[in-house]
């Protein structure tokens, strides 16, 4: 006789679990951009992340500036599906050239002499670091690099990491490789401001790549010239003893584009209009602009053609070897100045 009541205990039991187990997975299967963090995740008036207004295609229609995007992407993916053979997992080191911005849901990988400074100065206004001022060039440039003032992605536990790099707009900007090398060697070793370069670097490429140096020379380290500087990336020692300085290391050393998805590929190139589509896409178009920059200063082709022209074909073929993966991720062709082809 106690058998009906069994069964009805039993089935009691099955309804319970069954309403729990319906009840957990309602609340786990939340967007990953409404998780992690505790804030909003960048979440704009539209209630929309950044990411989900790069990929919602009913929000933006695709125009000219999201298709080069698309095509960016793409193409990105593609070089690193054909090129890198082994996969490994992100460490913390791999991160530190990331900025986050918790605010608005942003990951930006800084490369030096890409526009880097006057990005930090905006993501200074964005997260409120830079206090009261709205006006990204009211911040001196050596404010904008002072640690601490931004976060980066390497100081959060490894499932915020993960939860930032699924639910965050991730976005760097690139610059054609060898302009980029050069704007670092007009900045660092012609400048008479640059001591700290001279005497950290300048004074090691003397002494190793110049043959009978002066004794001023080995003491001041400021008339490094572009050939010594070339000898001294070239040299496998350099590495052996320490990493590339961040101002000529690789793009691809620096953010690891094959291990994370960027969203967004800007280009000094085209830097007005990428940073433009970047800060749309965050929505604080109206919050804060980014600055332009003097183009009577940039370093461009035909200036970096002309220091080049110093360059050996031997050594030219040995600077393109090291650098060849920037220009083959990032779609730059090989400069027609160049002598070994």
């Amino acid at each position: 006789m106690r058998k009906p009541k069994v069964n009805r205990m039993v089935l009691a039991m099955c309804l319970w679990c069954f309403i729990m187990v319906i009840f957990y997975f309602h609340s786990n299967l939340k967007p990953a951009s409404a998780q992690g963090s505790g804030r909003s995740s960048g979440q704009g008036k539209s209630g929309r992340s950044p990411l989900q207004m790069l990929y919602d295609s009913d929000q933006l229609e695709q125009s000219a500036v999201q298709v080069t995007h698309q095509g960016r992407r793409e193409l990105l993916e593609d070089a690193c599906r054909s090129y890198t053979r082994k996969r490994r997992v992100l460490i913390p080191e791999d991160l530190k050239h990331i900025i986050v911005d918790d605010q608005h849901g942003l990951l930006y990988c800084y490369v030096p002499k890409v526009a880097c400074t006057n990005w930090k100065r905006v993501l200074m206004v964005l997260t409120g670091a830079a206090g009261p001022r709205r006006d990204p060039l009211a911040i001196p440039a050596n404010e904008a690099h002072v640690p601490g003032n931004l976060r980066t992605l390497s100081e959060y536990s490894t499932s915020q990491i993960n939860q930032r790099l699924r639910s965050y707009l991730k976005f760097v900007f690139v610059r054609e490789p060898f302009e980029r090398l050069v704007s670092a060697y007009r900045n660092k070793f012609t400048r008479s401001y640059n001591t700290a370069f001279h005497k950290r670097y300048g004074t090691k490429i003397i002494r190793q790549h110049r043959t009978d140096p002066q004794a001023e020379a080995l003491e001041r380290g400021d008339d490094v010239s572009f050939k010594e500087f070339v000898y001294y990336l070239v040299d496998p020692a350099t590495q052996r003893e320490e990493p590339f300085n961040e101002h000529w290391e690789r793009v691809h050393s620096l953010c690891h584009p094959c291990l994370i998805h960027y969203d967004v590929v800007g280009k000094y190139e085209t830097l007005e209009q990428d940073s433009h589509y970047v800060l749309q896409l965050a929505g604080v178009k109206g919050q804060v602009t980014f600055p332009t920059s003097a183009k009577s200063t940039r370093t461009t082709g035909d200036m970096a053609a002309q220091f080049f022209h110093s360059i050996s074909p031997f050594y030219q073929k040995k600077l393109y070897n090291l650098y060849y993966m920037d220009f083959l991720l990032f779609n730059y062709s090989t400069p027609e100045y160049l002598k070994f082809q």
